[in-house]
């Protein structure tokens, strides 16, 4: 019983991110955002989302 209470008060000692963990995360997710918005922002991407966009409104976009 001891030891299962000594591995809980270091496992919660240890739970979260560190500041470089934040760091990379956030460099992680800004990279997927601008990989994201470059493939959302091309030509055939937009072109696709209007035609879709026209049939489901029954209009020309």
């Amino acid at each position: 019983m001891a030891s299962a209470l000594a591995f809980r008060r270091g496992y919660a000692a240890d739970r979260g991110m560190t500041t470089a963990e934040y760091a990379v995360g956030t460099l992680a997710a800004c990279a997927a955002a601008a990989v994201l918005y470059k493939v959302l922002s091309g030509g055939a991407v937009e072109a696709a989302l209007r035609s879709v966009i026209g049939k489901a409104l029954g209009v020309d976009v």
